[in-house]
């Protein structure tokens, strides 16, 4: 256990954060200021390699959880915008459903990155993804500047990575039942098997994870942060102790 106000690495920590942040105003004694914080000295352990993984959230704002995280790890290569995922484990698989925790309103170049960001989700946790990019219309039996966005945000993200599986747009019963996906999306691959959902608003990926989550019973483990060169994650102020341990 180490005391992030004082501790051996204090002060190296304080130069390392001057020099990654002095182009933005950032002076010595702000710097010392910082590295005494517990979340920058939290995400200076990450940065520095002394610390694997960073779970924070329930006594600060998201906010407070990713700024140091952008100004200090920052995002992979490829990666526009930092995404919140959700695992829900229900009784005879688990599903992945994006951005439910940071984006409120993801432009197409975003939700790409989104859909990319959840693909590697899904891969390092031994997923094969099946992507799901979630509207009101499957393929072209709906219009509108909605559904265009979907089809828009599918395009980039398939010049981002040419083999991810996708299925955009499509409603969510077409994504998960094959009788469904057989009459709306009979030629797809992803189509009524889906695994990782791409909401394309906060709004509607916050209200299905919650709503999956209490009326399905589900177990959700989240948010992990995604896009990040290493791993910090933020979990909700209302979280519990097993939020804690599962995450």
């Amino acid at each position: 256990v180490l005391n992030p106000a004082q501790n051996e690495l204090n002060e190296e920590f304080a130069k390392k954060i001057y020099e990654l942040r002095k182009h933005k105003g950032v002076d010595e004694a702000k710097a010392n200021a910082l590295a005494k914080d517990k979340i920058y000295f939290a995400t200076m352990l990450i940065h520095e390699g002394i610390a694997d993984a960073l779970v924070s959230g329930a006594t600060m704002s998201t906010a407070d959880t990713i700024r140091p995280a952008l100004q200090i790890i920052k995002t992979k290569p490829n990666v526009s915008v930092v995404s919140g995922a959700f695992f829900m484990a229900l009784e005879e698989e688990i599903l992945l459903f994006a951005d439910c925790a940071v984006t409120p309103n993801p432009n197409s170049d975003e939700l790409a990155s989104i859909t990319l960001s959840s693909a590697q989700t899904a891969s390092a946790f031994g997923l094969n993804p099946k992507i799901a990019m979630l509207s009101y219309s499957t393929a072209d039996s709906g219009s509108g500047a909605d559904v265009e966005f979907v089809k828009e945000a599918a395009k980039k993200a398939h010049e981002l990575d040419a083999n991810l599986k996708i299925a955009a747009p499509i409603q969510f019963d077409a994504a998960v039942d094959l009788s469904v996906a057989s009459k709306k999306m009979p030629n797809s691959d992803v189509a009524g098997q889906a695994n990782v959902f791409i909401f394309p608003n906060l709004n509607c990926g916050n209200i299905c994870y919650k709503a999956v989550q209490r009326s399905a019973n589900a177990l959700a483990v989240g948010p992990i942060l995604q896009g990040l060169k290493k791993p910090v994650n933020d979990l909700s102020r209302g979280c519990l102790v097993e939020d804690v341990v599962n995450t």
